[in-house]
């Protein structure tokens, strides 16, 4: 009996060691299958990498039509990570494909180009990266012209023989860097050069209204009572060449404005004749009474040959050299004679004289303008040209009533002309004279320069009326008193 019992002991032994051998070796080797993570959350195990990726890309026939691209891509963050496992559970494809479609979007592969501008950045995803180089060409064509620019590229711009301009430098004034990468197709992603053109020149949301011109409208109006600029006009309605256009009433023209996403710099040789205005002589005559003026001699304008150098951005001046100043035809002088001969703290209302020297350039009128990215009324006028350093006078009689430094003008002086006239001039160089001090008619109150908020050496010449500058007096279109 024992022995059959320690028999019986024996076989059973035997036996679980077969079976347990038997599943042993069955099992040595484990599975391999793919864990599939985004953005480190686990989702599921899988099979099989190139199915999924297969599957997302076979599912991805919309976007293949909609950007025009060969694959649709996994979402980025997703991760799928190799493994060595004896568990046999695993995920479906299409399971764990609507997981990443709840969590994320999908991708396809473009460009992105990163645009550093006033200490911001914006990106730009193509899908094609000479889209973006042929939106950049639009926009500078649309600031420059097509045949300029095209004469620009060739090197076959006419020479200056007498007057005339030579474009010599184009750029854009912007770090500009680009990546080739996989972009989410929630993103905005550009197809064309021409939405993309539209997007750099106008921004996200461009406005733009249709105007009906009225009767005395001219361009400079229009633009003003619109509160854009006259380039912005100029842009908006592409058939008009020049300012000085004629507008006719019940004509439809466009309103819009412009926020460029790149600073267009064009850097110009110029040279132009520009009249020079005479000067009015004043003489003394204590026989006469005050008040008792007399012209004894007419006034003539002259011609001056300017040459300078000037630069735009984005359609506007923000820079003027003086580079030589050529007289063709001199000014003849107005001679005036008046009563008594004394300096009068009331100021003239009507025969003012320029703040500046010949040969100066309006480099920003009085209207609206874009300046560091920000729209504003320009309420003056910013004179150019005269070179840094060069005087600046006293328009008529007055008392000084300002001659301080302040941000942004600058050196600024302001002159009451007591007859309910203020006149200001900001971003001097240096100022020659003080609060109180009574000056004359021509009388050098300073000098053109760059102090304060300004792109360029140039005097902002406003004209006040009705009170005093920033206590209750409006400020008007210098252009009126002359």
């Amino acid at each position: 009996m024992k022995k059959f019992t320690l028999l019986i002991i024996v076989i059973l032994l035997t036996g679980a060691m077969f079976v347990l051998g038997f599943n042993y070796s069955n099992n040595i080797e484990p599975n391999i299958y793919y864990q599939v993570y985004l953005d480190d959350k686990l989702l599921g195990t899988i099979k099989s990498k190139e199915k999924l990726e297969e599957y997302i890309d076979e599912r991805g026939k919309y976007y293949k039509k909609k950007y025009n691209v060969d694959t649709v891509y996994a979402p980025n963050g997703l991760e799928i990570k190799k493994i060595l496992t004896y568990h046999d559970e695993v995920s479906s494809i299409r399971d764990i494909y609507k997981k990443i479609e709840k969590e994320k979007s999908f991708t396809v592969k473009g460009y992105q180009f990163t645009i550093k501008k006033d200490k911001k950045s914006t990106v730009v995803n193509v899908i094609n990266k000479n889209d973006f180089k042929k939106a950049i060409e639009t926009t500078i064509k649309t600031f420059v012209g097509s045949e300029n620019y095209e004469k620009y590229l060739n090197d076959i711009q006419e020479e200056i023989t007498s007057t005339g301009r030579i474009i010599e430098n184009i750029y854009v004034d912007q770090k500009i860097s680009i990546k080739e990468t996989n972009i989410s197709v929630d993103e905005k992603i550009y197809t064309n050069e021409d939405e993309l053109a539209k997007y750099i020149l106008f921004g996200n949301n461009p406005v733009s209204t249709s105007y009906t011109v009225q009767a005395g409208d001219t361009i400079e109006k229009v633009a003003f009572n619109n509160e854009i600029s006259v380039e912005e006009f100029m842009i908006s309605n592409p058939e008009f060449t020049d300012k000085s256009n004629l507008l006719f009433p019940g004509q439809e023209v466009t309103i819009g404005t412009i926020e460029p996403q790149v600073d267009v710099v064009v850097e110009e040789h110029v040279v132009v004749d520009k009249e020079s205005d005479y000067q009015t002589e004043i003489r003394y005559d204590e026989t006469k009474l005050v008040g008792d003026d007399e012209i004894i001699q007419s006034g003539e304008k002259g011609i001056e040959r300017v040459t300078q150098k000037e630069q735009r951005i984005n359609g506007f001046i923000s820079y003027v050299d003086p580079k030589n100043k050529e007289v063709l035809k001199p000014a003849v002088n107005e001679i005036l004679v008046k009563g008594e001969k004394y300096i009068p703290t009331v100021g003239s209302t009507t025969n003012w004289l320029w703040p500046t020297n010949s040969g100066w350039t309006i480099s920003s009128d009085y209207g609206y303008r874009i300046f560091g990215g920000t729209r504003e009324a320009h309420l003056a006028l910013d004179i150019s040209g005269t070179g840094y350093g060069s005087p600046i006078y006293a328009v008529t009689n007055g008392v000084i009533s300002e001659s301080t430094y302040r941000y942004p003008d600058g050196n600024y002086v302001c002159i009451n002309h007591n007859n309910g006239y203020y006149t200001c001039y900001a971003h001097m160089q240096r100022r020659a004279v003080s609060i109180g001090e009574t000056v004359e008619r021509g009388q050098v109150i300073g000098y053109v320069g760059q102090s304060g908020l300004a792109t360029g050496p140039h005097v902002h010449f406003e004209v006040w009326v009705g009170g005093r500058p920033w206590y209750g007096g409006r400020r008007i279109n210098p252009w009126s008193k002359y």
